[in-house]
C-alpha cells in the first residue's frame, strides 16, 4: 500500500466494503469449498445450518456450514466467501501475467513488456536471494552521507518518494474548503507498526506485540551486518523515535474527525509551525519548491516532530532511516529478509502460519505498482460491456431509491432535504474502468532488479501524484485498480467507484435473480451512496467541500440516531474483554444500515407487480436477505481480530450482519422473527437513520 496522501482516503476511511481484502487473500481448492454452480450463481440452501434459527442466529444459519468446511488455509489471516472470488480473479491477472512474462515479441514501453518484466522480475528468486542486500547498497550509502539536518531532511524526502513511512506522509489532497483544486498534504506517520495504540497501550497483548517488533528490528539489523550488541542498540533508538511520534499521533476516532484535520497552511505559516524543519528544503528535494499551500492535517504531530529535530541526535535519525528503508524493501530483496518480515508482519501480527505462494505475491505487487497497465488487460478478459451496463442500471435503481427516502423522511426539514437531494443528484458514478488509462510511459521496468522496479514504480506514483498540487482537480482519477474486489465512496469528489473486480459472481451475476443481486451488490452500492451521508460524508456538500449544510435542529436528530448506532456497536464482543469500537466504526456502520436498507426498498420496486414464488425454498424477501448475510461469511484468526479492531474502521463481518438485520423490521418480517428475538429488536431499540 502506497503510502502518499491518496485521495484523502487515508484521513476520511472513505474506502468501503470488506476491510478484510486489504490483507492477502486466497480461496482454497474447490474440492475445499464445496462450491457448485449453485453456489456461484444463486443460493446454495444445503449450505444453510438448520440447527440455526435465522431468529436468532442468521449469521450462523447462514454461513455455519459453509465455515465448517472452509478452515482459513495456512497462508492466509482469514478465510471468507469473498476470498473465493479475490481469487479467481487474481487467476486471471496470473495467466495475463504469465503470458507476458513469456513474450518474446514485446515492444519496449509497451504494457505487455512493463507488467511482464515486473512481473518476471519478481518471479526470479534465484537473481534476488543471489543479490542480496546489494541492491540497498546505493540507499544505504545516501543514508551514511547524511552529515546536518538540511540532508536529513533531503534524504526524508527521497526515501518518501520509493515508498518508506519516514517521520510523516506528504502527497497531494483536495482542499477541503475548496475540493476544485489540489494542495500539498502532510499526515502523521513515521511509525513501523500498524497503529500508534501498539506502541501507547500497557495491556499484556500490546505488550507482547512490542516484544515481538522488538525481536523483530534486531534480527532485521543483524540480517544488514550488524553485532548483535549493535543491533540491540540501533533497536532501542528506532522504537524509542517511533514511540515519541506515536505518542504525538491522533488515535483512529480522532482521525475521522475532517474538520479537526483541516488546517491550511501557507509555507510562512507551516516554516512559522515547525521551525526546524526547513520545508523548503525538503520541498526541493522531492523535486516541488513552488508548493505554497499545505494542510498540515494533524499540527500537534508536526509541532512535536520539529521538537524531535532538535532533541533526537543526528546518528540516531540515521539508524532510524537505515530501518525504515530495509523495512519497505524487505518483501522485495532476499529470502532471509523476506521470511523475516513475514515471521512478524505475518506470523505475530495476523497468525498467518505460512507465506503465500510466490506467484500470488507477485501478481498483487504488480496489480499495486501497474494496476491501470494491468488492468486493461483484466477488463478485456473478465469484464464485458454488457456487464457494465446492467450494472449501471442497478446504480441507478439505487439512486432512484434513496432519492424517494431523503423525499420522506420524516425527521428532516425542507431545507436540508433541498441540499441532500441536491447531493444525491451530483454523485458521480464510476463503474468498471477508467475512461482513459493511466500512461505508464515515464515508467521504466526491465529485468535487471525486483527491488528497483519497485522504487521506480514508488517514485513514479509519488511524482505523478505532486504534479496535481496547484492543479484543478481530475475528476476522472480513479483510486483504486479495475482489478480491485472492493469499492469506495470519496466525498471530496462525492463519487461512487465499484471496479471490475466487484462486479463479478457472486457479488453481482447476470444469471442471478433479482433477490440475490440487490442482496449483494445492490447492498454495496447503497453503502457506497449512503457514506456520502454517514457521519463524515454528511459533512461536505454536493461538490465535495466542507461545508455544514443541515440545520440545528436536522444536524441533533441526525447524531441521536447516529449515537444510537454506535452503542450498538459498542456492545458487540469480539473476544472476552474486547468489544468493537463504535466510534471507530460509526461510519461503516451506517452506510451498512443504511445501504442495506435503500437496496431493500429497491429490490421492492423491482417486484412489483411480480408474484412471491418460492425458489430453492425460499421467498424473494427471505432470498435477498440470506444473499447479503452470505457475502459477510468468513473464519478470522484471533490475532488479526484483535488488530482490525484496533485499526479498521469497518466492523468484523459477523457484525455486518447481526446489526443492520436486527434493526431491519423487513428482515424480521421475512423470518416470522418476534420481538425480543435476536435478531429482531424491538420499537424502541431500533436504530434508524434512512
Amino acid at each position: 500500500m502506497k503510502y502518499t496522501f491518496r485521495s484523502t482516503l487515508h484521513l476520511l476511511c472513505a474506502v468501503a466494503l470488506a476491510a478484510i481484502l486489504l490483507f492477502a487473500v486466497a480461496p482454497a481448492p474447490a474440492q475445499q469449498s464445496g462450491q457448485g454452480a449453485a453456489d456461484l450463481h444463486g443460493l446454495n440452501p444445503a449450505q444453510f445450518d438448520k440447527t440455526c434459527k435465522p431468529c436468532e442466529e442468521f449469521y450462523k444459519f447462514v454461513n455455519n456450514i459453509w465455515m465448517t468446511n472452509n478452515p482459513i488455509p495456512g497462508a492466509y489471516p482469514s478465510w471468507g466467501r469473498l476470498n473465493e472470488l479475490n481469487e479467481r480473479n487474481r487467476e486471471v491477472l496470473h495467466q495475463i501475467l504469465e503470458e507476458a512474462a513469456a513474450m518474446k515479441t514485446a515492444a519496449p514501453g509497451s504494457v505487455d513488456q512493463k507488467i511482464g518484466d515486473y512481473y518476471a522480475t519478481c518471479m526470479d528468486t534465484t537473481k534476488i536471494d543471489a543479490a542480496g542486500l546489494t541492491p540497498l547498497a546505493s540507499e544505504l550509502d545516501k543514508i551514511a552521507r547524511i552529515s546536518d539536518i538540511p540532508s536529513l531532511e533531503a534524504e526524508v524526502a527521497h526515501l518518501q518518494m520509493v515508498g518508506a513511512r519516514a517521520m510523516f506522509g506528504f502527497g497531494a489532497i483536495q482542499d477541503f474548503e475548496d475540493s476544485s483544486v489540489q494542495t500539498g498534504g502532510a499526515v502523521q506517520g513515521g511509525i513501523g507498526l500498524p497503529d500508534r495504540d501498539y506502541y501507547l497501550k500497557t495491556d499484556d497483548r500490546s505488550a507482547g506485540i512490542r516484544d515481538a517488533y522488538h525481536k523483530h528490528l534486531v534480527k532485521m539489523f543483524v540480517l544488514m551486518g550488524d553485532s548483535p550488541e549493535r543491533a540491540e542498540a540501533e533497536t532501542n533508538t528506532v522504537i524509542g523515535i517511533e514511540t515519541k511520534l506515536a505518542g504525538a499521533s491522533k488515535t483512529r476516532v480522532e482521525l475521522r474527525d475532517p474538520k479537526a484535520n483541516y488546517n491550511r497552511l501557507t509555507t510562512q505559516q507551516l516554516a512559522a509551525l515547525t521551525p526546524h524543519f526547513d520545508w523548503a528544503v525538503y520541498f526541493r528535494a522531492l523535486g516541488f519548491p513552488n508548493i505554497s499551500l499545505v494542510n498540515a492535517a494533524q499540527k500537534h504531530f508536526f509541532e512535536q516532530l520539529d521538537a524531535r529535530m532538535v532533541d533526537v541526535p543526528l546518528a540516531d535519525w540515521k539508524v532510524y532511516l537505515r530501518w525504515h528503508l530495509v523495512h519497505i524493501a524487505a518483501p522485495f530483496i532476499s529470502k532471509p529478509f523476506v521470511d523475516e518480515n513475514f515471521d512478524f508482519f505475518g506470523r505475530a501480527l495476523t497468525g498467518t502460519t505460512e507465506q503465500l505462494p510466490r506467484w500470488k505475491r507477485c501478481v498483487s505487487a504488480t496489480d499495486r505498482e501497474l494496476g491501470e497497465a494491468l488492468g486493461q488487460k483484466y477488463v478485456a478478459r473478465a469484464f464485458p460491456p454488457a456487464a457494465k451496463t446492467r450494472a449501471l442500471a442497478m446504480v441507478h435503481q439505487l439512486i432512484d431509491a434513496l432519492r424517494d427516502d431523503l423525499m420522506t423522511l420524516p425527521w428532516m426539514s425542507p431545507e436540508t432535504r433541498t441540499q441532500a437531494l441536491t447531493k444525491l443528484n451530483a454523485i458521480q458514478l464510476k463503474i468498471g474502468y477508467p475512461d482513459t488509462w493511466r500512461d505508464y510511459s515515464a515508467l521504466r521496468v526491465d529485468r535487471a532488479s525486483y527491488v528497483l522496479n519497485n522504487f521506480r514504480a514508488e517514485e513514479f506514483e509519488f511524482r505523478r501524484d505532486l504534479e496535481k498540487i496547484g492543479k484543478a482537480v481530475d475528476r476522472t482519477e480513479w483510486g483504486m485498480t479495475p482489478p480491485t474486489l472492493n469499492a469506495y465512496y470519496n466525498p471530496l469528489m462525492n463519487e461512487i467507484v465499484f471496479p471490475a473486480g466487484i462486479l463479478q459472481p457472486p457479488i453481482f451475476d447476470a444469471q442471478a435473480d433479482d433477490a440475490v443481486n440487490f442482496g449483494a451488490m445492490g447492498a454495496v452500492i447503497g453503502h457506497e451512496m449512503t457514506h456520502g451521508f454517514d457521519d463524515q460524508g454528511r459533512q461536505f456538500d454536493a461538490q465535495g467541500n466542507l461545508r455544514d449544510w443541515w440545520t440545528p435542529e436536522d444536524a441533533r436528530n441526525y447524531q441521536q440516531r447516529a449515537d444510537c448506532i454506535q452503542k450498538q456497536f459498542d456492545g458487540f464482543v469480539v473476544e472476552p474483554g474486547l468489544n468493537e469500537n463504535g466510534k471507530l466504526v460509526l461510519g461503516e456502520s451506517i452506510a451498512d444500515l443504511g445501504g442495506l436498507t435503500i437496496a431493500h426498498a429497491a429490490f421492492q420496486k423491482s417486484q412489483a407487480g411480480k408474484p412471491a414464488t418460492l425458489s430453492e425454498g425460499y421467498t424473494p424477501e427471505q432470498r435477498f436477505f440470506l444473499s447479503y448475510g452470505r457475502v459477510w461469511g468468513q473464519n478470522n484468526r484471533p490475532e488479526l481480530e484483535r488488530m482490525l479492531v484496533t485499526t479498521d474502521p469497518h466492523p468484523l463481518g459477523r457484525f455486518r450482519v447481526s446489526g443492520p438485520l436486527a434493526n431491519m423490521p423487513s428482515f424480521a418480517a421475512a423470518f416470522n422473527c418476534k420481538p425480543g428475538d435476536p435478531m429482531a429488536r424491538t420499537e424502541e431499540q431500533r436504530c434508524r437513520i434512512w
